[in-house]
């Protein structure tokens, strides 16, 4: 069978055995609570430097 075929006889029936008992569990760590972000600076003020910014990569 060549590079990037699919043989779909091999995908039928496929025996998988898992041990659960050995497994991740995903929210073992989950945590609840909030995110807040603190910054002085306006939208406005942040799209002000960013224009400011690409300008300066424009420059070089």
């Amino acid at each position: 069978m060549g590079f990037g075929s699919y043989d779909e006889s091999e995908q039928k029936d496929q025996d998988v055995d898992t041990d659960d008992d050995g497994a991740v569990n995903v929210h073992e760590n989950d945590h609840d609570g909030e995110v807040s972000i603190e910054g002085g600076a306006s939208t406005d003020d942040l799209v002000g430097r960013l224009s400011e910014m690409k300008d300066d990569a424009d420059d070089e």
